[in-house]
């Protein structure tokens, strides 16, 4: 039977006793019906994971304590920055779910022209939240050890202005190089996806123009959280550890 990993944001050591948080006692109580010794898994992103057990559990209070440090390392060596272009509904978070699951280090939002989704200051802290959320539960799924980095919302204009080191990437349905044709990049890739409806000419002229390169990955016209996907599982098989 599979244990249960679990994120948690403090330090961890071996022999020290935990306190879960309310939420997760909840889950772990109501939904996953663990008891008073049963074994968990835990990690704060620091690259290790913990095993522990169940010291005592009850409605409103969990208590684990940590038996082992574990080094398993389940990072990429190549690193990705996905920048999405937000998108409504659950495309966005099927799209950050998953490309954390890829093995994604680095996820920035970003607000495009034709980027649909309008939300206020408040609202788009709360996004953040869920986003967060989002990442945490596909870490805790897939084994890795480190959260990856979720940036705040930022238009696409400043998040080009950004300076890097890493190989500069946008998809192209016209493109006459594919991704998989691109040269090894030493710092990895900073990879662009436009949201529903692609990118305006004039967005793509920019990147361009600010040095990114543009990729064909195949013949067909894919939806927005599809062509993230694709194309991170495509860098990962050619120049990471798919």
């Amino acid at each position: 039977m599979r244990i249960s990993r679990f994120y948690v944001d403090c330090s961890l050591s071996v022999d020290n006793e935990i306190p879960l948080s309310q939420e997760l006692c909840h889950y772990i109580n109501t939904v996953l019906r663990l008891k008073q010794g049963d074994p968990i898994v835990l990690f704060n992103g620091d690259g290790n994971e913990y095993s522990a057990e169940i010291l005592s559990i009850s409605k409103k209070q969990l208590v684990a304590l940590v038996n082992t440090q574990l080094s398993i390392r389940s990072e990429s060596p190549l690193s990705i920055h996905l920048a999405q272009g937000v998108s409504k509904g659950d495309r966005m978070d099927f799209a950050l779910q998953k490309s954390v699951e890829l093995g994604v280090t680095e996820i920035t939002p970003v607000i495009t022209e034709r980027c649909v989704v309008k939300l206020n200051e408040e609202r788009w802290a709360k996004k953040h939240e869920q986003w967060q959320k989002i990442i945490i539960s596909a870490c805790e799924q897939s084994g890795r050890n480190v959260l990856p980095t979720l940036h705040p919302p930022i238009a696409l204009s400043r998040w080009l202005g950004q300076s890097t080191e890493q190989s500069k990437v946008i998809l192209s349905p016209g493109a006459s190089t594919y991704l998989s044709q691109l040269p090894r990049s030493v710092k990895g890739f900073r990879l662009l996806i436009g949201p529903e409806g692609g990118l305006s000419e004039q967005e793509v002229y920019t990147c361009e123009q600010t040095g990114f390169l543009s990729a064909n990955i195949g013949p067909r016209v894919l939806r927005t959280e599809t062509a993230a996907l694709a194309s991170i599982t495509i860098l990962q098989a050619t120049f990471g550890d798919l």
